[in-house]
C-alpha cells in the first residue's frame, strides 16, 4: 500500500523537475541574447530596408508615347503673349507690328521651322472655318498633325481659350480675313469685310478691326469658308494696298485663290488646291493626293480647307499616317512662303 502511494508522488516530483529544466534552458538563452544584442545588418533576415522598392516603381509602366505624340513639340517657351512689343494701339483694339529691334509677328509666332531646310519636299495645309463653332474647333486642335496651320474667324466670340489650346499644341495661326467675293451681296462676307466700293480709309479701318480680333498669328488668308475674296483681289488698287499694310505689320498673306500669283507686295503665297471643294470622302483623298504629288514636283505645295468638318479632319488625319515615310513633310504655311515679287 505504500509502494503504491508514492508512485504519483514520484511522478509529480519528475515532472516538477523537468519544468525546472525547460525553465533554466529558456533563462540562459534570453540572457545570452540580451548579452550578444542585436544581429548585425548584414546578417538580418530578409532585404535590407533600401532593398524594398517604393511605390512609384510597383505602379504599372506609363503607355509608351504614339507615333503622333513623339511629333508634338514642347509647350510654348516661357514669357509673354502675346508679345506687347509686337503690338500697338488701334481704334478697335491692339494690332500687330514690326517691333523696333526688327522682329516681325510672322517669325516671332511661326512654329516648327526647324523643318523647313531637312531637304525633303514640303506640304502645307491651311485649316479655316474656325472658331464660330467651339466643338468643330477642339475636334480640330486635338486630331490634326500639329504642323496644321489653322485660321480663326474674326467675327467668332471668345478665341482666347481655342488660341491657348492651338498653341499648347504647337499649331501656327492665320486670321481669316473677309473679302468682297463673287456674287456679293448674295456671298456676304460680313459687315467688315474689305469691299470694292468702300474709300481707302474705309477699308483700312475695316483691316485695322479684323487685325484686332485675337493676336498670336503669322498672318492671314482672305477666305471666309467657301467665299475667297476674288472681287476684291481683281482691283489691283485696294488690293495691293491691302498686301502693303500687311507687309509692314510683319505679316504674311496667303491668297486663297488656286492658280492665282503669289503676293506682289506681302510675303506668302497663292495656295495650290482647296481640298473641300466638294467635301466628299472621295474628293477629299483625291485632292490631298493632287497637293502631295504637286510637293513631290515642285519641292512645295499649299492647300486650303474653307471648312473643318468631321470628315475632312478623319482625311487629313489619315493621309497624314505615312506622310514622312513617303518622303513629303508637312509644315507650317510661315516655313513655306516667298518673298514678295516685288521684292524679287
Amino acid at each position: 500500500m505504500a509502494a503504491e502511494r508514492s508512485a504519483p508522488a514520484d511522478k509529480w516530483r519528475r515532472l516538477k523537475q523537468f519544468w525546472a529544466a525547460v525553465g533554466s534552458i529558456i533563462a540562459v538563452i534570453v540572457i545570452t541574447l540580451a548579452i550578444l544584442g542585436p544581429l548585425p545588418a548584414s546578417e538580418a533576415v530578409g532585404p535590407p530596408p533600401d532593398a524594398i522598392p517604393p511605390v512609384a516603381l510597383l505602379a504599372p509602366p506609363a503607355e509608351q508615347p504614339t507615333a503622333m505624340q513623339e511629333r508634338l513639340p514642347p509647350s510654348p517657351p516661357p514669357g509673354p503673349f502675346p508679345d506687347e512689343a509686337l503690338l500697338e494701339a488701334g481704334p478697335h483694339g491692339p494690332v500687330p507690328r514690326i517691333g523696333i529691334d526688327g522682329r516681325t509677328p510672322m517669325r516671332v509666332y511661326s512654329r516648327l521651322t526647324e523643318q523647313r531646310s531637312d531637304g525633303r519636299q514640303r506640304v502645307s495645309i491651311v485649316v479655316g472655318g474656325l472658331g464660330l463653332n467651339a466643338v468643330v474647333t477642339e475636334q480640330a486642335i486635338n486630331q490634326l498633325p500639329n504642323a496644321t496651320t489653322i485660321a480663326f474667324n474674326p467675327y467668332a466670340p471668345r478665341l482666347r481659350p481655342l488660341i491657348d489650346m492651338a498653341r499648347a499644341r504647337g499649331m501656327e495661326l492665320l486670321l481669316a480675313l473677309p473679302m468682297e467675293s463673287n456674287g456679293h451681296p448674295a456671298n456676304d462676307a460680313g459687315d467688315r469685310a474689305l469691299l470694292t466700293n468702300l474709300l481707302p480709309s474705309a477699308n483700312e479701318d475695316r483691316l485695322l478691326w479684323n487685325l484686332s480680333r485675337f493676336q498670336g498669328y503669322v498672318g492671314v488668308v482672305g477666305a471666309i469658308g467657301s467665299l475667297r475674296g476674288e472681287r476684291f483681289a481683281a482691283l489691283s488698287d485696294p488690293f495691293l494696298t491691302m498686301q502693303d499694310h500687311l507687309r509692314r505689320r510683319g505679316l504674311l498673306y496667303i491668297d486663297p485663290r488656286p492658280g492665282a500669283r503669289s503676293p506682289e507686295r506681302a510675303w506668302g503665297r497663292s495656295v495650290d488646291v482647296v481640298v473641300d471643294e466638294p467635301a466628299t470622302r472621295r474628293e477629299i483623298d483625291l485632292k490631298l493626293a493632287i497637293l502631295e504629288r504637286l510637293a513631290r514636283e515642285r519641292g512645295s505645295a499649299l492647300g486650303l480647307v474653307g471648312d473643318a468638318t468631321p470628315v475632312v479632319l478623319d482625311r487629313i488625319s489619315a493621309w497624314f499616317q505615312g506622310l514622312e515615310a513617303r518622303g513629303v513633310v508637312l509644315v507650317p504655311v510661315s516655313s513655306n512662303i516667298r518673298r514678295p515679287e516685288s521684292a524679287q
